[in-house]
């Protein structure tokens, strides 16, 4: 385990949402154009991200343990939800602007804390509630253009905003498996095994309409595979490095890459209407974070105070 290094830990969280961010524009160019359908997409994301994997974890010496799984079904109900995640959030890319994505992405933790309630018995508290629906609110806000009722809308969008709501409820659903898994599971099995069975679910889609990518569409594919694994070790190595509570809120730099790759790559601006529903969920997220730092480092004072001195 190596020594804390809150700094170190912070910039690996940064470079990790800077790379995600740039593999979702990857994804979203692929679209674009040759009209790159989901699956094929989830395809090349994953099955470039696996080479990644194992060459980080034999660099590490863990190759021959950190593929060892007690729970292979876990892995498997975690891998076709979270597939399924993956697969609508690239398919939102193709319908709607890149920040109106990333903003509607941001639910996904915000529902972590209801379904953690539901199907983990967890405490939620009502501070927690408020802000959870604070930062839903603002999510209605991004869709707002899409669910107006005294006006038309366009039927692509109006479809994209669904998907891409369908992705974050996936996203958070497959964090809940995530949790039950990292009480038996190592790290860099959760990881491994969820790229392979992604990569086989993708592999089913072909008889659905792959396309043949051009030699620009085929590298982009590749690419994002490659980063996407890279992204993930480094998001890993960020919790290695730093407490989650400290690292979690720089997640919302992803906004401000999403706006800049939005505007200069795809020709999208955001309108006020994103931001301010943008703003309101990355509050909420940032204030249910803090809460829950401030809460532990109150158990942990307790618990310093009830330890034998002497």
């Amino acid at each position: 385990m190596p020594h804390p290094n809150p700094m170190q830990g912070i910039l690996l969280k940064c470079a990790s949402v800077a790379v995600f961010t740039v593999m979702a524009a990857m994804i979203k160019a692929t679209s674009e154009g040759t009209g790159v359908p989901p699956g094929q997409q989830v395809f090349f994301r994953s099955i470039f991200a696996i080479p990644v994997i194992l060459t980080w974890l034999a660099f590490r010496g863990e190759l021959s343990v950190g593929l060892r799984t007690v729970r292979p079904l876990g892995h498997f109900y975690r891998g076709i939800v979270g597939t399924t995640a993956m697969a609508l959030n690239f398919w939102a890319l193709s319908l709607l602007s890149f920040p109106e994505v990333t903003a509607i992405g941001y639910a996904a933790p915000l529902l972590v804390v209801i379904f953690a309630a539901m199907f983990l018995g967890e405490d939620v508290r009502l501070f927690r509630l408020s802000m959870v629906g604070v930062g839903l609110t603002g999510v209605l806000v991004v869709l707002s253009p899409q669910l107006r009722l005294d006006a038309p809308a366009d039927p692509w969008r109006s479809l994209g905003a669904v998907v891409a709501v369908g992705g974050a409820v996936g996203s958070a659903l497959a964090q809940i498996f995530v949790r039950r898994l990292v009480q038996d599971e190592r790290t860099a099995a959760i990881v491994f095994w969820f790229s392979v069975t992604s990569t086989i679910l993708g592999l089913l889609t072909l008889p659905f309409g792959w396309v043949m990518p051009d030699a620009r569409t085929a590298a982009l594919l590749v690419g994002s595979g490659i980063l996407g694994g890279v992204a993930q070790i480094m998001l890993t190595s960020a919790y290695r490095f730093a407490d989650a509570s400290l690292v979690a809120p720089f997640e919302y730099v992803s906004m401000l890459l999403a706006i800049a790759i939005g505007w200069h790559v795809f020709g999208e601006a955001p309108t006020r209407v994103v931001l301010a529903g943008a703003a309101l969920v990355i509050g909420a997220g940032i204030a249910i974070i803090w809460r829950e730092r401030q809460l532990g480092l109150e158990r942990s004072r307790q618990r310093k105070a009830m330890t034998p001195q002497g």
